[in-house]
């Protein structure tokens, strides 16, 4: 199997100097990845089904020869948003491609936006790794953890500001963040864990009393999902795909979309009430462990592709 990646200028370089190596996430990737400066229909070889995943492929699906495939068009967020020149994106909505979308959000999306319908695949958490672990944590309670990124749109500096107002009233807060880069004030993490591996995961949500999600908009949210199947309370903006399993006040505690002052409230609430949180910690480990299934994906993916 050969993987093509396209790269121009310095990226072309960074892939003739990774050539042969392999992904450390996947330990059983043996394929090979080729370097190249622009994508081709041509080199699509014959197939059942292809899918694009991103807005970047579509139009390479969409032109593909018929041999390639039926075809399909994977969408993971609304990348309009934030990835790449919304018009070009958008386009790629409109393309005869059909549809799959990992949330209910997204469905309503492409439904509202471009009249087209969509099936819906809420992608799950692969319990073989996430789920409730011995851990210690030899901080004070309670441990709130947060994902730092550099993407604005994940909306960091709304949570560092929710944390910073409910310290002011319960100052035993704990902030634990994690992500593959440091943040450059470091100093606003009691706690960080830089680039955890996989495997570490577990424990580090395991570890956690809420995890925070400020994100503005998110096509689904794996990191949550995958903190609430480790026994972990949410407390998560109205984000579009956290509908699909953030409940308020049954499975989590959702704020107002980029309300920082709704978020702090939502988030001391969870902070200072025991019960709640162990009510809405248990109904939303029950719900995301079992209303979403590898197995039951993976079928209906089958069913999905075959027609």
């Amino acid at each position: 199997m050969t993987v093509l990646v396209p790269a121009h200028g310095r990226l072309r370089a960074l892939g003739r100097r990774l050539r042969g190596v392999r992904p450390d996430w996947l330990p059983s990737f043996r394929a090979r990845i080729e370097w190249v400066t622009h994508w081709s229909p041509e080199w699509l070889p014959p197939g059942d089904v292809i899918v694009a995943t991103a807005w970047q492929s579509a139009p390479i699906v969409a032109a593909a020869p018929a041999p390639a495939g039926r075809k399909f068009y994977l969408v993971q967020h609304y990348e309009s948003l934030y990835h790449g020149d919304a018009t070009t994106v958008d386009a790629t909505y409109r393309l005869p491609l059909q549809t799959i979308v990992i949330s209910t959000w997204l469905r309503d999306v492409l439904r509202e936006r471009f009249g087209r319908d969509a099936e819906i695949l809420v992608t799950p958490v692969d319990r073989a790794l996430f789920h409730p672990v011995a851990a210690e944590a030899g901080t004070m309670r309670p441990r709130v953890l947060m994902l730092h990124h550099d993407y604005a749109w994940k909306g960091v500096p709304d949570g560092l500001e929710a944390i910073a107002r409910v310290k002011n009233t319960v100052p035993s807060v704990c902030l634990v963040g994690f992500g593959v880069k440091p943040p450059r004030e470091r100093d606003r993490y009691d706690e960080f864990h830089e680039n955890p591996a996989q495997d570490r995961l577990a424990a580090l949500y395991s570890s956690a009393d809420i995890y925070l999600c400020p994100s503005w908009d998110e096509g689904l949210g794996m990191p949550p999902m995958e903190a609430m199947a480790c026994g972990a309370a949410l407390v998560t903006y109205d984000n579009g795909g956290c509908r699909d399993y953030a409940r308020d006040g049954e499975t989590a505690l959702v704020a107002r979309r980029r309300d920082v002052g709704d978020l702090a409230v939502k988030l001391e609430r969870m902070v200072r009430d025991d019960a709640l949180r162990r009510a809405l910690a248990a109904a939303g480990q029950k719900l995301v462990t079992t209303a979403f299934d590898w197995d039951r994906a993976v079928e209906r993916m089958e069913k999905i592709f075959t027609g």
